[in-house]
Formats: structure tokens, sequence, C-alpha cells
């Protein structure tokens, strides 16, 4: 009775460590709980900082004097006759601050879009460890399937060799398809478990993930067309890609700090009173005090023409980007297309005709209406066209990703 319910208890627990979730729960989850969106979150707080301390003015400074040493009655720190004192301010000059301020801003778009872009590929790899997960989840389910029947089948067999009723050469034969089922079980565990691995960092989710996807809802995403042909696909992701947005938004940035690095040769005033007891013409005079650097030089004109580099080589690099993106759409298009095509000349009644073709073959061997070459023969190539077809359902899924992370829109209606 112990025994039983010991059983119980690792079986409840087992299935207590998975959660059936859907690829919107999953996407719920990684916006709340992934770790590396959160940190990135803090670049544009930090950004946010950045505009407030650009908004900060140089304090004013406050000075004072008193007498050291007055030689006329020989006398140490004399207060009480000579002291006096002074405040100033730096005032900007130039449109400094509104630059400073232009160029914190940018730099918010900038961490924006980074973020935007990380959101982009973190989504992109959860849906892709979701649809490799599920797809391996069903050639486990299949494997499994004929496992049961061909290790019930070998040990038959294996009685019979004993009993001298078989040939051990047909023993073996079963045995190949045993082992090659048994490695396919094993390379199929391991993605799982890869799998697995990938969508806990993504989510946050300790448990074991167990993708909530029925086959009604698998062919729908199959079925989905991207809206638009290379040129259309092209043109919207140059308007929404946040990758190649944060190159176009580089230079703009680049011209604002060009621009402050400008206004950073206009000599800033000095602007302040002073109040002297008895050092003056008068006694206790006012004075009003003006100080300005002598514009003899460009004194930033190295970091003027540095930034003005800074423009050519964003712009550069953008253009590169733009290439570089369009080239992308054309060839995730074109491989999502032929993906597309090729599975979609395999009906869905030869699907349906090569398991029941499966089924005919296994009734038909127990009766003894074919051989067992025969029967090894075709299981063989049975093992292989199943494994082959879900890969070519799961690669025109991860090609629509693909397209998705580039384009970064509705795209598949």
């Amino acid at each position: 009775m112990n025994k039983i319910a010991g059983l119980f208890i690792i079986i409840s627990s087992m299935m207590m460590a998975q959660q059936q979730m859907s690829l919107l729960d999953c996407e719920e989850a990684f916006q709340k709980n992934n770790l590396q969106l959160l940190a990135e979150q803090y670049n544009i707080n930090m950004a946010d900082a950045d505009i407030l301390q650009a908004k900060i003015w140089e304090l004013p400074q406050l000075s004072g004097q008193i007498n050291a040493y007055n030689p006329e009655d020989r006398k140490i720190f004399d207060v009480g006759r000579a002291k006096g004192a002074e405040i100033t301010q730096l005032i900007y000059m130039g449109g400094k601050k509104k630059n400073e301020i232009a160029f914190a801003k940018s730099n918010k778009g900038l961490a924006q879009l980074q973020f935007s872009q990380l959101l982009v590929d973190l989504k992109a790899q959860l849906h892709t460890a979701y649809y490799n997960l599920y797809y391996e989840k069903l050639k486990l389910e299949n494997t499994n399937k004929q496992l049961g029947y061909m290790n019930d089948l070998l040990a038959a067999y294996k009685v019979q060799t004993a009993k001298g009723n078989v040939s051990l050469k047909d023993e073996v034969r079963l045995q190949s398809i045993v082992i090659q089922l048994n490695n396919d079980k094993i390379g199929i565990n391991k993605n799982i478990l890869e799998f697995e691995q990938n969508l806990k960092v993504l989510t946050g989710i300790t448990d074991d993930i167990e993708p909530q996807l029925s086959e009604s809802e698998a062919k729908e995403i199959l079925a989905a067309q991207p809206f638009g042909d290379e040129s259309e696909l092209q043109k919207k992701a140059l308007e929404n890609n946040a990758d190649y947005q944060y190159n176009l938004k580089l230079i703009d940035s680049s011209k604002l700090y060009a621009q402050w690095q400008k206004s950073l040769n206009i000599p800033d005033l000095n602007i302040g009173a002073g109040w002297d007891q008895n050092g003056g013409t008068f006694k206790n005079e006012v004075n009003l005090m003006i100080g300005i650097p002598l514009p003899l030089w460009k004194s930033n004109k190295g970091n003027v023409e540095k930034a003005n580099y800074a423009i050519q080589q964003n712009q550069k690099n953008a253009d590169f980007q733009k290439l570089n993106l369009e080239t992308k759409v054309q060839s995730a298009f074109k491989i999502w297309k032929s993906q597309y095509d090729q599975l979609a000349e395999i009906k869905t009644d030869d699907v349906n005709n090569l398991e029941l073709v499966y089924n005919g073959m296994l009734s038909n061997f127990k009766k003894g209406n074919i051989s067992l070459i025969e029967f090894t023969d075709f299981m063989d190539s049975y093992r292989e066209t199943a494994l082959q077809i879900y890969d070519m359902k799961n690669g025109i899924i991860q090609s629509a990703e693909q397209l998705n992370q580039l384009v970064q829109t509705k795209i598949f209606y």
C-alpha cells in the first residue's frame, strides 16, 4: 500500500513539474519575467536621468576675502576693517544647454529602439523554441508508438529464435530498426531538453513547459501567407525594423552631437556681484563683474571635426544596414516560399494514406501476408518520412518567424 502511495506521489510531482501553456501564455510570462528585457529597460531610465542632468546648470560660486595682515597697524587678521565677498554665475551662450538637452533626448530615442529590437529578438527566440518543442514532442510521440510495437515484435522473435523457429538473421533485422528508433529517440529527447531550457530562461518559469497547441491551430499557422510580395515586405521592414531605425536615428543623434560640439566653441559669460568693505575706491562698494574667455582660437575644433566624421560614418552604416535588411528579407521570403510550396505538394490525403498504409502493413504482417523484408523496409522508410514531415512543417513556421523578426509588423494573415 505504501509503495502504491509513493508511486502516486512521484507521478503527481512529475505532472506538477509540467505546465501546459499556449504561446500567448508564454509571451505574457516573458514580458513579466525575462531578466534581459528587465535589465535593458534600465537603459531608458538612465537616458531619462541624462536628460535631467543636461538641464541642470552649473552652481553659482560664492567667494569671500578677509584681511590677512594690516601693515599700517601691524595687525594680523584685521577682519573688522577689511573684508569682501562676491558671487558669480556661469551663463551658457550659443545654445549650449539647448543642444546638450536635444542630444540627451536623442540618446533616449536610441535606448528605446535598442529595447524594441531586443524585445523582437527575444520574442523570436521564444517562438522558435516553442514551435521547436511542439514538433519535437510530436516526433517523440510518433517514435514511441513505433518503438512500442517493434519492441514487442522483437521480444516475440527472440523467443522464436531461441526455439529455432525463426533465423537469427530475422531477429537482427528487427533489432537494427529498434536501434535506429532508439537513436532517433535519444536525439529527439536531447532537443527537447535544449528547447525546454531555452523556454525556462526566456519565460522565467522553472517548470517544464508543455506546448498547448491543437492540430487545427497548427494547420492555420501553416496555411497563413504573408501580405505582399518581396518588395512590399522590404518596404515594411525599412519602416518598422527597430535595428535599421536605430541606425537612422544614430545619424540624427550624431548631427545633434556635432551641433552641441560647435556651440562649445562659443565663449560663456561669468556674471557676478561683489562687495568690498574697505579695499575699493569707495567704502562698502558693490561692483558688477563680467568675465568672458577671449575667443582667440576655437578651443573645441578637434571634437567638432570628430563629430562631423561620425555623421559620415553613421550614414555609411545606415546604408549598409538598409542593403543588409533588404537582402535578408528577400532571402527569408524565398526560403519560406520554397518550404511552403514543398509542403503544399504533400496533400492531406497523402499523409492519411501514409498512416493507412502503416496500419495496413502492421495488420498484414501479423497475418503473415507480407514478408519480414517487406515489412522492415517499409518501417525504415516510414520512420524517416514521418520525421521529415514534422521537420518540414516546423521549417515553414520557423521561416515565417524569421520574416516576422525582420519586418516587425503583422504580415501573416
